[in-house]
C-alpha cells in the first residue's frame, strides 16, 4: 500500500509544488505590503490567498479524478490493474493519497489564514471591532452563532470532508461509465447524472440530519455524513473495479 501511495503522489507532486510556490509568493507579497502599510496591495494579496486556498484544494481533487480517468482509459494506466495488487488496494492508494493531500492542504491554508488574519487586524488594531460588527450583523440576520476560530475550523472540516465525498462520487461515476457503460451511447451523460444524483442525495441527507442543530455541530455532522458516504463510494467503486478491471 505504501508503494501505491508513493506512486500516486509522484504523479501529482509537481502540481502541489506549483501551488505551494505560488502561495509562498503571495504570502510574501502580503507580508511586505502589510509591513509597508500598503493597504490596497495588502487587501489584494489577501483576496488572492483566499482564492488560492479554495482553488488549490479543489484542483487537488480534480487532478485526482482526471488521473483516475486516465488510468482506466489509457494503455499505460491500465497496466496498473494487471499488477498483483487488488483493485481495493489500488483504489485505496488513490483515496489515501488524495485524502491526505486535501486535508494537509486544508490544514496548511487554515493555519496560514488564522495567522494572516491575526497579523492583519493586529497591525491595524481593528480585529475586536470587526468581530463585534460581524457578530452583531449575524444576530440581526437571526444567525445564532459566535464568530471565532472554532466556527471556522468546523466550516473547514465540513468543506474538506464534503470535497472528498464529491471526489469519491466522481470516482464511482467514472468507473460506472468505463466498466458498465463502456461503448454505450451517452455513457458520459449517464455517469454525470449519477454523479449529480448521489451528491444531491448526500446534501439532502445532511440537511435533514442537521435541520435543528446549531452551526458548529451541524458542520461536524455534515463532515461525518460525507465521510460515511466516502466509505460507501469507495466500497462500491472498488467492487466494480475488482469485477471488471482485475486480471
Amino acid at each position: 500500500m505504501k508503494n501505491l501511495i508513493k506512486y500516486e503522489f509522484r504523479k501529482t507532486w509537481s502540481t502541489k509544488l506549483i501551488i505551494l510556490v505560488i502561495t509562498a509568493c503571495m504570502e510574501l507579497a502580503f507580508l511586505i505590503s502589510l509591513y509597508l502599510d500598503k493597504e490596497n496591495f495588502t487587501g489584494i494579496s489577501a483576496v488572492f490567498l483566499t482564492f488560492l486556498a479554495f482553488g488549490g484544494i479543489l484542483f487537488i481533487g480534480i487532478q485526482s479524478i482526471l488521473t483516475m480517468h486516465q488510468d482506466m482509459n489509457t494503455k499505460q494506466g491500465y497496466m496498473l490493474y494487471m499488477t498483483p495488487n487488488s483493485c481495493y488496494k489500488i483504489l485505496g492508494g488513490k483515496v489515501i493519497e488524495n485524502g491526505l493531500s486535501i486535508f494537509v492542504a486544508g490544514a496548511f491554508f487554515f493555519v496560514l489564514g488564522v495567522l494572516d488574519v491575526t497579523l492583519l487586524f493586529g497591525h491595524y488594531g481593528q480585529l475586536d471591532q470587526l468581530m463585534e460588527f460581524v457578530t452583531d450583523l449575524m444576530k440581526q440576520l437571526r444567525i445564532e452563532t459566535t464568530l471565532d476560530w472554532r466556527l471556522f475550523l468546523a466550516l473547514t472540516v465540513s468543506f474538506l470532508c464534503g470535497w472528498l465525498s464529491t471526489v469519491m462520487t466522481a470516482y464511482l461515476a467514472d468507473v460506472v461509465a468505463t466498466c458498465l457503460l463502456n461503448g454505450k451511447k451517452h455513457n458520459g451523460w449517464i455517469a454525470l447524472l449519477l454523479f449529480i444524483l448521489i451528491n444531491w442525495g448526500v446534501t439532502s441527507l445532511q440537511q435533514v440530519c442537521t435541520r435543528n442543530m446549531s452551526w458548529i455541530p451541524a458542520f461536524y455532522w455534515d463532515a461525518a455524513i460525507a465521510i460515511g458516504f466516502s466509505v460507501l463510494m469507495y466500497l462500491a467503486t472498488a467492487m466494480l473495479m475488482d469485477r471488471h478491471l482485475s486480471v
